[in-house]
């Protein structure tokens, strides 16, 4: 029988799936051309469509609608200050609750969504104009599909004090539900069927996009010039975002992730593109390449720690904490490197911030860091 000195340690390994997109970019080179070109079209159509968005003369349900247009197509983030101002001049404009009688059940609802959405603290007594006293809304609404599912969104940016909008998910739904059926394969139709099965201010903005793209272009009414912004920004951003992954994928080869660490997950893709999910604007490319880093490694460790955490846990808490390799000889070949895996991508993250002039950013970044990490080890 095997002494308690010499007895193998069993580890609890995960038995991860094999990475499926292992080879899915082995090698990409950006289309320069293509990529200038779509730049110099995209530059010339924002002109026109900020000439439309500040343009005089239209109504604010004109404006909403063309605001909402430009955040469904993906494209408002070019817009971000004009969108703002432009609200902020109709939020002016509309504090006085006597004016909400002016407004159809589609402007209300949607100038409360949007008004939310930016910040600004407009009210749900614009909604009351529709209620019945009992305080049901009225029969007469039911015919407008437009209207109801916009009250639907709208209902969604509700706080917990309007009591009258949580009635509305459920009055909404309920009846826009049974109405796809009657609507057949019209363009509300699977606007509604869309929105019930995943509100447009919970959606992923860069989904959110693909889809209204294909359903705004089979609108007979559709703003060309709007449609051709949206495609063309989709189409370059789709270009950057796969330049990025393909630097994710070649950093995560060069870790060598499955013979150094062979229990942990390899799932850099997956990492990258959480990130795009939320940090989708071309802009901060490497803001997501960052953070798809530091999840994989965050991933890393913890399987580390699944797999290998003993007492040595507690020393790599302290070499967290100094954020230095002092001490790392005490630890065991996979807490070693793990451990030296996040402090070379500090490293590499560092150099990058400092060609930007951003160190201060780091430094920020390492105090988050080591108290969100230190905290996690300490409970580990």
């Amino acid at each position: 029988m095997a002494s308690p000195q010499t007895a193998e340690v069993v580890r609890q390994l995960a038995g991860f799936l094999e990475n499926i997109w292992a080879d899915c970019m082995t090698t990409f080179t950006l289309d320069k051309q293509g990529y200038e070109t779509y730049t110099k079209e995209i530059e010339l159509l924002k002109v026109e469509v900020m000439n439309m968005l500040l343009a005089t003369g239209t109504t604010m349900m004109q404006k909403l609608d063309f605001i909402d247009k430009i955040e469904r197509l993906g494209i408002s983030y070019h817009f971000e200050d004009e969108i703002q101002n432009q609200l902020e001049q109709l939020f002016n404009l509309s504090t006085n609750l006597g004016r909400y009688l002016e407004y159809d059940l589609s402007t209300a609802a949607l100038q409360f969504r949007l008004f939310r959405q930016y910040g600004f603290n407009i009210s749900c007594g614009i909604f009351n104009q529709f209620v019945d006293p009992n305080g049901k809304f009225k029969d007469s609404l039911y015919s407008d599909l437009r209207g109801l599912l916009n009250l639907y969104e709208a209902a969604e940016v509700k706080a917990h004090q309007d009591k009258i909008l949580k009635e509305v998910l459920a009055f909404t739904t309920t009846y826009l539900t049974p109405e796809i059926l009657h609507m057949g394969s019209s363009i509300l139709a699977k606007q509604v069927k869309h929105a019930l099965e995943k509100p447009f201010h919970k959606g992923i903005p860069r989904y959110e996009a693909y889809c209204y793209i294909s359903m705004y272009e089979e609108d007979e009414c559709n703003n060309k010039l709007l449609l051709r912004l949206a495609k063309l920004d989709y189409h370059l951003s789709q270009m950057l975002n796969k330049q990025d992954l393909y630097e994710i994928l070649r950093w995560g080869k060069e870790l060598d992730i499955l013979s150094k660490v062979p229990y942990a997950r390899d799932r850099f893709v997956e990492c990258y593109f959480w990130d795009v999910g939320t940090i989708y604007e071309p802009r901060h490319s490497l803001a997501r390449m960052t953070l798809a880093k530091a999840i994989a490694i965050a991933g890393i460790i913890d399987n580390t720690y699944d797999a290998y955490g003993t007492l040595e846990l507690k020393i790599l808490t302290e070499a967290v904490e100094r954020w230095d390799g002092n001490g790392i000889e005490q630890l065991s070949d996979y807490l070693k490197t793990s451990y030296m895996i996040l402090l070379n991508f500090n490293k590499e993250l560092e150099e990058d911030l400092s060609k930007k002039q951003s160190t201060c950013v780091f430094d920020k970044y390492i105090e988050e860091v080591w108290h969100h990490v230190a905290n996690e080890l300490y409970f580990l």
